[in-house]
């Protein structure tokens, strides 16, 4: 799908499933007006469970409902949330969870986007697809901070390996 002053001109709907990385820049749009309502780089993850895209941001196209409301089945049960409604059409597009039991406490205070509502528009090939197509797997940030806190030791060991041999020359440069 291509986009001329924000009018539709193409749609591409055959795509496989994508696995998404932070490579894959895209904008996410809603299904029925086309409202952007996020991107990629808000993404935290993916609920299976409600087949939704966990977000940590979203546009000021994306209404979060006064009303909270109490789910009574399914995987919202016992759950606190409110609505998320796009501006443009006020069609629902995903929720927010207030309180929920502890397997969903995680997801707490951020912002589900409902894959059936959503469409995203790859920017790197400038392509239109359902949300339900992609999935937005990230890596645990387990293993990020472990190489992180791997790399910054080997640095803080290559630092006192300098502050030796600098002292050790202040020593001889004394002597002398």
């Amino acid at each position: 799908m291509e986009f001329d002053a924000s009018v539709l001109l193409q749609r591409t709907d055959d795509l496989k499933l994508i696995d998404m990385g932070r490579k894959d820049l895209m904008t996410f749009h809603c299904e029925q007006c086309s409202s952007v309502l996020g991107d990629s780089l808000g993404v935290c993850g993916e609920l299976k469970c409600v087949n939704s895209i966990m977000c940590y941001k979203v546009t000021n196209d994306v209404i979060v409902s006064d009303e909270v409301e109490s789910g009574q089945e399914g995987e919202l049960s016992q759950c606190l949330y409110s609505s998320l409604t796009c501006s443009g059409c006020q069609s629902v597009v995903g929720a927010i969870i207030h309180s929920a039991p502890h397997h969903l406490e995680m997801v707490r205070s951020i912002f589900l986007l409902q894959k059936d509502n959503i469409r995203c528009y790859i920017l790197n090939n400038s392509q239109m697809v359902r949300a339900s197509e992609l999935t937005f797997d990230l890596k645990p940030v387990g293993d990020s901070i472990k190489e992180m806190k791997r790399q910054l030791q080997a640095q803080v060991d290559l630092m006192s390996r300098i502050r030796k041999r600098l002292s050790k020359m202040s020593v001889a440069s004394d002597t002398d």
